[in-house]
């Protein structure tokens, strides 16, 4: 486990750097390099969903500090999104993790694709926000079943929805903890910790002294180019995975 251990180091400096710079696709980019150094889609999803469970926590918690929460928009969000991701955790875990495995590499071409639409484009906001308990639960169970997503899916469906930016990724924010949160005791409760606890250990122990590089990326690097860069190295990532499991 060693030399495997501090090659996931890497993955989680890399990952919290990319997160760092562009506010998204901690968990795409972390879920998309474990698959490739041959974690289950469910091993590799419980693994960044727990080493997620404190940065999401200090994030809410600083949003709402900020005021830049909106608790009446949170609660809808937390509940569907933590139910659709419990359904997708259990999905992964019960047997059909390997099944899903070319589904969950696909899934991460859709995101990485999603990532370059972001970089070309800007959608102006024209309604408030809508369906939030579906967008909650579709963006649950999407988190859970690709290691990562709710940003993408999510986030940016709120903040295309006219409301106030700072009130949209504020909630969002404080929403995906308890989504987090609920992904990881139901992976926890299939599998059991020692399955990928080390694994989110090493994440952690990475992306710790990522973060202060990371508030200079996002300071100093191009946004549009950083995210042409991750979109495609997701999507290759992907379809690498998608190869490797029909291969």
């Amino acid at each position: 486990m060693g030399d495997v251990f501090w090659q996931i180091v890497v993955v989680g400096f890399v990952a919290q750097m990319i997160d760092g710079a562009l506010g998204m696709a901690y968990g795409l980019t972390s879920t998309s390099l474990l698959l490739t150094l041959g974690f289950t889609p469910a091993a590799a999803s419980a693994a960044v969903h727990l080493a997620e469970t404190a940065t999401t926590g200090v994030s809410a918690t600083s949003h709402h500090l900020a005021r830049n929460v909106d608790w009446k928009l949170v609660r809808p969000l937390a509940i569907s999104g933590a139910l659709g991701g419990m359904a997708g955790a259990s999905l992964l875990a019960t047997g059909l993790g390997d099944m899903l495995a070319p589904l969950v590499s696909a899934y991460l071409v859709l995101m990485g694709g999603v990532v370059l639409w972001k970089a070309f484009s800007a959608v102006p906001g024209i309604h408030p926000p809508k369906g939030v308990r579906r967008l909650g639960l579709a963006g649950g169970f999407v988190d859970a079943v690709g290691g990562g997503g709710w940003g993408p899916v999510v986030s940016s469906t709120l903040l295309a929805s006219g409301g106030s930016a700072r009130h949209m990724i504020g909630s969002s924010n404080a929403a995906e903890f308890f989504v987090t949160s609920a992904i990881t005791v139901t992976f926890a409760g299939h599998l059991g910790l020692s399955e990928f606890g080390m694994a989110a250990l090493a994440l952690v122990v990475g992306g710790l002294p990522a973060a202060p590089f990371a508030a200079l990326a996002v300071r100093y690097a191009p946004r549009r180019p950083l995210m042409i860069v991750v979109g495609l190295l997701i999507i290759i990532l992907g379809i690498r995975g998608v190869l490797s499991a029909l291969g």
